[in-house]
């Protein structure tokens, strides 16, 4: 029901062509890349030199956290997130695309309201100084990299236009 997001820059609308889009998508093949590593890292020294690696469960923690962040506008873009629409075909085409509409400004709006929070958190935590507990990794940037992923997905669900 949803179309391409206005402004991607792409051919005929396409967000993988998109620079933006490109960018972040490399970004989360390296932050899985980065999670294998780990892992490899780990089970290696784990079983064959008797020396796992120390941090690696909160390395990994991190990790993943970065990368669902920065996941989350690649598929608010593709509009993969899931929908539940058991008795949206009951409806008019017209019906469907206000209540996609309205779908979309709710999410922007709950979207909006997790950033705000999460520049609050991050904010604390530079003023804290906080750090993960073993490897001793700030974490305000997480909560800024949260925040912005937020604020960005949010953006896209506003401007997403509608099927004609």
């Amino acid at each position: 029901m949803t179309g391409p997001v206005a402004g991607t820059g792409g051919q005929g609308g396409s967000r993988s062509h998109a620079g933006w889009y490109r960018a972040l998508a490399a970004i989360a093949a390296l932050l899985i890349g980065l999670l294998i590593l780990v892992t490899c890292i780990d089970v290696i020294g784990r079983y064959l030199l008797n020396r796992p690696f120390g941090g690696a469960y909160e390395l990994t923690q991190m990790l993943l956290a970065a990368l669902v962040f920065v996941a989350l506008p690649l598929t608010s873009a593709d509009g993969g997130h899931v929908e539940v629409d058991l008795a949206l075909h009951l409806f008019p085409a017209s019906v469907q695309r206000l209540l996609g509409r309205l779908a979309g400004i709710v999410s922007a709006v709950a979207l909006a309201f997790f950033c705000w929070r999460l520049v609050l958190i991050g904010l604390d935590q530079v003023e804290d100084g906080t750090r993960s507990a073993s490897l001793m990794i700030p974490m305000a940037p997480l909560a800024f990299l949260a925040a912005a992923s937020c604020a960005v997905s949010a953006l896209i669900l506003l401007l997403r236009r509608e099927d004609p």
